[in-house]
């Protein structure tokens, strides 16, 4: 079995793992630990051995293992073994099928993404925790995604772990009247790593391929175990459709295709059709949400075969609903540029004037980016190259940055 497969097959059985020795021990944090012990194990022999009969239960029981020498080597923990082994026998522990317990089932599939995604923590502990915990990332894979140290994700992973044990959270679902709202920070996590995932936010990558291809796995299963809720549907079919293209966003000489100038053929149309089936689907049976409007946009996106094909009279209307259902200033600046695709850059410049006054805006690269692209299309060259300019300034991806130079540098030479 190759690597790459046997990294595929880790990353699958994670939850599972992970969410069996909770179910049986308690303690997520200590779980936690032991199952990527077990990942790590499995990793390491597997390519080289070749698959147990029984993989699940070949991680569960070595995991299980894990977990109870490190209950027995730190005497601080000593009232926590004689409470796990007074639950669980070892005779039963041992004598016991490593699959006794059921399998990832749909609770505690949701049960492990809700936990990872608690309100108590914070956004950044809620990505890294559910990367390591329901993808079975390691640390340094992690870290490596975010461009920080390894260290500094181990501690913030200790952090969030520790929350949990101190908050004394369950593992269990929320009550009925908080799990909708959970449900929300659950898909936005998923939402924050597919974004981060499609272009990074910093160094020399556009894009970190690992992230997002985790974020829709992820968000594959959720929809799996809730095929019915439309939001859940929306995010999927939004990543699909917007990851494929991402095959046309980098040149042959590594740099930066906006999306007028793609070469659509090198688009994914296996995800496009697979994003617009599910798009489709979701719609019909409403309510609509802002997920599935963003997928909705997408999918008009996908059609068009060149960017003057565009429905964008059609985006403008999905833009409008949206910015009426969840307002935010990103989705006003989407819809500027829209208008300006339909009524005019002028309309579309009026639009983005009292974005330079919001502060979650006044710094971000993208409105200076779209207040080029206006300009630029209003004949305006001398505003839009000191516009481009500024967005360079702020940009913080290096083939953004050097995209946005190089777009000032041409206005230049004019």
């Amino acid at each position: 079995m190759t690597e790459r497969a046997v990294e595929d097959l880790l990353r699958e059985l994670a939850q599972q793992v992970l969410t069996a020795l909770v179910r049986r021990y308690g303690h997520f944090d200590a779980c936690e630990d032991a199952t990527q012990e077990a990942l790590l194990l499995a990793a390491t022999h597997w390519s080289e051995s070749g698959l147990p009969d029984n993989p699940r239960g070949w991680l569960i029981t070595v995991a299980g293992h894990r977990l109870l020498d490190a209950f027995r080597s730190e005497q601080s923990r000593r009232r926590r073994e004689d409470a796990v082994m007074a639950a669980t026998p070892q005779s039963e522990l041992l004598a016991r099928p490593a699959d006794a317990d059921p399998g990832a089932d749909r609770d505690d599939s949701l049960t492990l993404l809700f936990l990872c995604c608690h309100p108590a923590l914070t956004t950044p502990s809620q990505i890294a925790l559910t990367l390591r915990a329901v993808g079975g990332l390691t640390t340094a894979q992690i870290a490596a995604a975010f461009l920080v140290p390894e260290a500094t994700m181990a501690q913030r992973i200790s952090r969030a772990k520790q929350t949990i044990r101190t908050s004394e959270i369950p593992f269990a679902m929320p009550q009925a009247e908080e799990r909708a709202e959970r449900l929300r920070v659950v898909l936005h996590v998923l939402y924050l790593i597919f974004n981060e995932g499609y272009t990074t936010t910093a160094g020399t990558d556009l894009t970190a391929p690992q992230l997002s291809d985790e974020a829709i796995r992820l968000t594959r299963g959720l929809h799996r175990l809730l095929p019915d809720d439309g939001e859940c549907a929306g995010l999927l079919a939004l990543m699909l459709l917007t990851d494929a293209r991402r095959p046309a966003r980098i040149s042959t000489d590594g740099s930066l295709v906006p999306l007028e100038e793609q070469d659509r053929t090198l688009w994914n149309r296996r995800l496009i059709a697979e994003g617009t089936a599910v798009i489709t689907e979701a719609l019909a049976r409403g309510p609509v949400g802002p997920y599935q409007l963003q997928a909705a946009v997408a999918a008009l996106h996908d059609e068009a075969d060149h960017i003057d094909a565009t429905d964008w009279p059609q985006i403008l209307r999905l833009y409008e609903l949206l910015e009426h259902i969840a307002p935010n200033p990103m989705v006003t600046l989407n819809r500027a540029v829209a208008v300006a695709m339909v009524h005019g850059p002028a309309a579309g410049l009026e639009l983005l004037a009292p974005l330079a006054s919001d502060k979650r805006m006044a710094s971000h690269h993208r409105l200076h980016a779209a207040r080029a692209h206006l300009l630029e299309r209003a004949g305006d060259h001398v505003a839009a190259t000191a516009a481009y300019r500024e967005a360079a300034r702020r940009a913080t991806n290096a083939l953004e940055r050097r995209y946005l130079t190089t777009k000032a540098s041409r206005r230049l030479i004019r």
